[in-house]
């Protein structure tokens, strides 16, 4: 299935690219997302013409999560407390919600999902650099301190 690109994807193109994708991805994600078109002449025509009002709605995100960026620069590190055992081991576990909770709290709206864990939950004592993807093209990564209560 063919479609027209609304936004920048990942892996996939950029505004206004005409890519091939799987009838599945379009039809249960770029599509009910609104991120892409069906590629046909009256939505290439349609697409034409909002071009402008796209470009500029895809610069205003991409200032936004810069403006965001620098935010965390200046937070630079952050501490969640939990209860641990005696070797540092937690009872539980800090994930993505926990540490987006805690940049939010310290200054900084985040979402869990621009949150990125490649190797799972947290579940010991110490200091970890977690990256944050705010946009396709904007990465940050912070400091985390795991301190036990």
């Amino acid at each position: 299935m063919e479609v027209i690109l609304l936004d920048k994807i990942g892996h996939l193109g950029g505004l206004g690219d005409k890519v091939k994708v799987r009838n599945g991805y379009a039809r249960n994600y770029l599509l009910p997302q609104k991120k892409a078109v069906m590629a046909n002449k009256e939505n290439l025509a349609k697409f034409e013409e909002q071009r402008a009002q796209l470009e500029a709605k895809i610069a205003a995100e991409l200032q936004a999560a810069q403006d965001r960026a620098a935010t965390l620069e200046k937070i630079a590190t952050v501490t969640i407390t939990a209860k641990a055992g005696d070797e540092g081991k937690l009872f539980g576990s800090i994930g993505t919600r926990d540490i987006a909770e805690a940049l939010t709290t310290a200054g900084c709206e985040i979402h869990k999902s621009e949150v990125r864990l490649p190797e799972g939950v947290l579940r010991s004592t110490g200091e970890y650099e977690i990256t944050l993807q705010l946009h396709p093209d904007v990465k940050s990564v912070i400091k985390l301190v795991i301190a036990a209560e």
